[in-house]
C-alpha cells in the first residue's frame, strides 16, 4: 500500500488538532504559561521548557527516527523531551567501549541486560541510580514501576541503575495464556505446501523437505534459493544452530541438581551432523556463515529463504514487504525439529530480565527530566501510546474498546517502514515496552505475522533462572568468556567438516580444550547463580 500525499497530510491535520484539543492519551492537558502538564494522578511530568536527550542504542541496526512520527510528536509534546538517537555504525561493543573510555556517554543509554558494558559502568560510577533520582526529582517512578523488576536490578549496594524492557516474570507466564516466546521455526508458505506440507520435526523429514524444496524450486525471482536460513554467526556462535535448536529439541537446562551440559547432548549433536550433510552436499549455502543482519533483511524480504529457525520479531518488517507483494510468499510457523520422544518444544519467553536496559548517564543535561520521561514511559498510559497510538489518529474507542483505523493497521500489516514513519505506535519506541501490560489493549489482528506470535503460545516456558552473567572483571567472567569463544569457533567448525571422522575430532577437540580452561569449575559456580535465582523467583 502506497502512502499518499493527500493521506499524510490528513494525518497530520488530524494530530495536530489531537494535540490542541488535548486528545493525547487518556491524561488532563492544558496549555500553561510553562508548558504542557499532565494530571498528577496519572503523571508525574513537569510542565518546563523542552530539553533533548541523546539517547544511544547499542544496535546498528536501529534506524527509527523521533519527531516526524504522530507517537513521537505526542510524547515530545506531552513530555517536553525530544529524542536525539545515536546509534554505532559497524560494531557495537566496540563503539559503546569508546564512548565509556572516552567518557563522552550521550545522556540516556539502551544496551542488553547482559552486556559487560552495563556493570562496567555501574562499577565506574557513569550512571545514576534510578531509585536516587526518583527520590529526589519525582517519586511517580515507585507508583509506575514494577515491584519484581526493580527487586531483581536493585543491586548489594541497594540501588536500581537500569530499567528493563519486555521483563516477564514466572508469575506473568503462569496467569496469561498469550505470552509467547520470539523462537520460531519457520517455512516459506508457498514452497511449504507445493512439496506437500512434509513433516520436518524428525532428522529425517528435514533432510528430505529440505532437500525437496531446493530440488522444485532452485531459482525465487530470478536468484538462487537458499534452503536453510538462520541468525548470524559471531565470536560466540550463533544461537539459530545452538540455543534455538536445544530448545527445539526440548534439551534440558539442568539434571540430577547439575547444569546439563547441552552442547553436547547427543540428540542435539545428531542434528548438527544432520545439518554438516546438508552443509557438505551443498543445501546450507555459504552465505549463512558469512551474512550479517542487513544483507539476511534483504533476502528475507525477497523470500529467498525456505526454512529458517529464527526470531520471528526480527522479519516482521521483511514478512510484511512479502505479505503487500503475495500474500502466498509469506512466512509461516510450523513445528520444528524435535527430538526422537516427539515432546514439545520449550521455547523461552523473554525473562524478568526483559531484553535490554536503559540508564541515565552523569553526562545527562537534566537528570530531573530524565526520570520523569522514563516514568511517563513505562506509565500505563505511556504505554498505551507507545503501543496504541493517539485516540482520533491511529485509534477510536468503540463500545469502550480501543479499534485500530483500518488504514492504520493496513499500513501495519504492509509497509512496517512507513507506519513508523507515520505513525510511530506498535513498540516502534520499545525502549521500555511492558508486554504484559500492553495485554489490555492487544489487538485482534490477522495480519501476517499474528500466526508466528501466536504459534508460539503452546510451547511457551519461563526459563530466566538459567540466564547467568559473572561481575565483570571476575575470574569466572574471563573463564566464560573464553568458553563462549571456544564454542563459538567450535560450532562452525562441526558445520563446516569435511566428513564424519571430522566432525568427531573437533567435537573431542573441543572438550579437551573447554575442560582445559575450566568447565567444570564454572558450570558448578553457575549453578549456585542458579539456585540464588530460583530462590529469588519463587521457584525452589
Amino acid at each position: 500500500m502506497k502512502v499518499t500525499k493527500f493521506l499524510k497530510q490528513n494525518i497530520i491535520l488530524a494530530l495536530l488538532a489531537s494535540l490542541v484539543l488535548g486528545g493525547c492519551g487518556d491524561a488532563k492537558v492544558e496549555n500553561t504559561d510553562s508548558g504542557v502538564t499532565a494530571d498528577t494522578s496519572e503523571s508525574a511530568v513537569s510542565s518546563k521548557d523542552q530539553v533533548t536527550f541523546d539517547w544511544y542504542i547499542n544496535y546498528s541496526w536501529f534506524n527509527t527516527k523521533w519527531g516526524q512520527s504522530a507517537v513521537s510528536k505526542a510524547i515530545t509534546e506531552k513530555t517536553g523531551v525530544n529524542v536525539n538517537f545515536i546509534t554505532p555504525q559497524g560494531n557495537e561493543q566496540e563503539k559503546l567501549n569508546a564512548l565509556i573510555a572516552s567518557g563522552s556517554l550521550p545522556d540516556l543509554i539502551t544496551l542488553g541486560w547482559w552486556e559487560p558494558q552495563v556493570n562496567d559502568l555501574i562499577q565506574k560510577d557513569m550512571v545514576y541510580a534510578l531509585n536516587e533520582l526518583a527520590d529526589k526529582y519525582d517519586p511517580y517512578f515507585w507508583t509506575v514501576s514494577d515491584d519484581q523488576a526493580v527487586s531483581w536490578y536493585t543491586q548489594e549496594d541497594g540501588n536500581i541503575y537500569g530499567y528493563p524492557c519486555s521483563s516477564v516474570t514466572p508469575d506473568d507466564v503462569e496467569n496469561n495464556d498469550n505470552i509467547g516466546s520470539n523462537q520460531t521455526f519457520l517455512v516459506r508458505k508457498d514452497i511449504y505446501e507445493a512439496i506437500g506440507s512434509p513433516d520436518m520435526t524428525t532428522i529425517k523429514g528435514f533432510e528430505n523437505a529440505v532437500k525437496k524444496a531446493a530440488e522444485e524450486f532452485p531459482i525465487i525471482d530470478g536468484k538462487p534459493i537458499i534452503p536453510i536460513g538462520a541468525h548470524f554467526f559471531d565470536d560466540t556462535g550463533n544461537v539459530s544452530f545452538d540455543q534455538y535448536l536445544q530448545n527445539f529439541l526440548a534439551v534440558p537446562y539442568e539434571k540430577d541438581g547439575k547444569l546439563y551440559d547441552r552442547d553436547t547432548d547427543p540428540e542435539y549433536l545428531e542434528w548438527l551432523r544432520m545439518f554438516n550433510r546438508l552443509c557438505r552436499e551443498g543445501y546450507l549455502s555459504t552465505d549463512v556463515f558469512i551474512d550479517q543482519r542487513i544483507q539476511m533483511e534483504e533476502k528475507i524480504a525477497e523470500g529467498r529463504y525456505f526454512c529458517m529457525l529464527y526470531q520471528y520479531t526480527d522479519m516482521a518488517a521483511q514478512q510484511k514487504t512479502l505479505y503487500g507483494r503475495d500474500p502466498d510468499s509469506i512466512y509461516i510457523a510450523v513445528d520444528g525439529p524435535k527430538n526422537s520422544k516427539g515432546e514439545d518444544h520449550v521455547l523461552p519467553t523473554t525473562t524478568v530480565n526483559g531484553w535490554t536496559i536503559t540508564m541515565v548517564s552523569k553526562n545527562c543535561k537534566a537528570p530531573d527530566r530524565a526520570i520523569e520521561f522514563i516514568d511517563y514511559m513505562i506509565s500505563e498510559e505511556g504505554q498505551k501510546m507507545v503501543y496504541l497510538g493517539i485516540e482520533g489518529v491511529t485509534y477510536d474507542v468503540i463500545d469502550g474498546r480501543e479499534v485500530e483505523k483500518p488504514e492504520v493497521l493496513e499500513l501495519l500489516n504492509t509497509d512496517r517502514a512507513a507506519y513508523d514513519e507515520l505513525y510511530g505506535a506498535d513498540d516502534a519506541y520499545w525502549m521500555f515496552q511492558d508486554n504484559v501490560m500492553q495485554q489490555k489493549w492487544h489487538r485482534q489482528n490477522d495480519g501476517p505475522t499474528s500466526q508466528l506470535e501466536e504459534w508460539t503460545y503452546k510451547y511457551s516456558a519461563y526459563t530466566g533462572q538459567y540466564d547467568v552473567t559473572f561481575p565483570t572483571g571476575s575470574d569466572e567472567e574471563y573463564t566464560n568468556e573464553q568458553l563462549n569463544r571456544l564454542w563459538g569457533s567450535t560450532l562452525k567448525e562441526l558445520l563446516l567438516s569435511e566428513s564424519d571422522d571430522d566432525f568427531d575430532a573437533t567435537l573431542e577437540e573441543y572438550r579437551e580444550k573447554r575442560d582445559a580452561l575450566g568447565y567444570q569449575e564454572l558450570t558448578e559456580k553457575k549453578y549456585k547463580y542458579v539456585t540464588k535465582a530460583k530462590e529469588k523467583l519463587g521457584l525452589d
